[in-house]
């Protein structure tokens, strides 16, 4: 079981879920009035830790400076929002959290061998805030003598979401192409010679007046196209980051210690 010491080196540091995931920063410890055991934490959740959540500490352990709880992140973050006015919480919202949290109320007994939720004096408050009794408080013994100051200080940070998706697509255009290509053709012509003695003879061949026909076979070239797909370029999708400033505003609170009566202030400004 965590006693009150061991979680003075808890508050304000991350407590993380069963699974080992980080959950958030520890903001307050609730002990029990009756057994002075710690039995809630609050822990900063949400965007930025903003919200802060009840979380039993009963069966939590601590690892260094990091408190362990047995519930999951979501468990955590869907738990009832429960208002602890003067740093109590009555037993009506402690029942609630432990029913949210799937444990038993009625058998969690304390030193006097009553459930914790119950009390054999009506009038008790059943758990109570750490920071909310005078004098009490993780800094130190229980004493009237001093109390801790705190401040919400506002952590900065940032979280990964998707924004967006693209994609490469290829689909298919059609355009018109003209190239000129040379042809050449085959025409007729009459071509005339004299009787020679080289050629009399081929003249002379044949009856000396007859009807004669002589074909001769025209040819010619016709434009022709035909179409090759090849590679021209390859194109990938990549991804780069770019930094940009952006502006958060936060209220946070601070706690301020004022004294009443015949004192002398030696304090700087808190």
């Amino acid at each position: 079981m965590i006693n009150e010491n061991e979680l003075r080196n808890v508050i304000g540091r991350n407590a993380y879920d069963s699974n080992g995931d980080k959950i958030g920063k520890v903001g307050h410890v609730f002990l029990d009035d009756e057994t002075g055991q710690p039995e809630f934490a609050t822990v900063n959740t949400g965007l930025f830790g903003t919200s802060e959540t009840f979380v039993p500490i009963a069966n939590a352990s601590i690892s260094g400076d990091q408190l362990n709880v047995p519930f999951t992140k979501d468990q955590i973050k869907d738990a009832p929002n429960v208002d602890a006015d003067g740093g109590h919480l009555d037993q009506s919202e402690e029942a609630r959290l432990y029913q949210h949290y799937g444990m038993s109320y009625s058998e969690r007994s304390s030193d006097t061998g009553l459930p914790s939720g119950y009390d054999d004096d009506s009038n008790r408050d059943s758990t109570r805030n750490v920071h909310g009794t005078e004098g009490h408080d993780t800094s130190g013994p229980t004493t009237d003598d001093a109390m801790t100051r705190s401040e919400e200080r506002l952590q900065v940070g940032t979280t990964s979401q998707e924004a967006g998706r693209a994609r490469l697509r290829k689909y298919v255009t059609s355009e018109t192409e003209t190239a000129t290509v040379p042809v050449t053709k085959e025409r007729a012509v009459i071509e005339t010679e004299a009787i020679t003695d080289g050629n009399v003879g081929d003249a002379l061949d044949g009856p000396a007046i007859s009807e004669e026909e002589h074909e001769v076979v025209l040819r010619e070239e016709q434009a022709v196209a035909e179409k090759v797909a090849e590679p021209v370029e390859r194109v990938r999708l990549g991804k780069e980051t770019v930094t940009e400033n952006e502006t958060v505003t936060e209220e946070v609170r601070k706690e301020h210690i004022e004294a009443e009566g015949d004192v002398t202030d030696r304090r700087g400004n808190l």
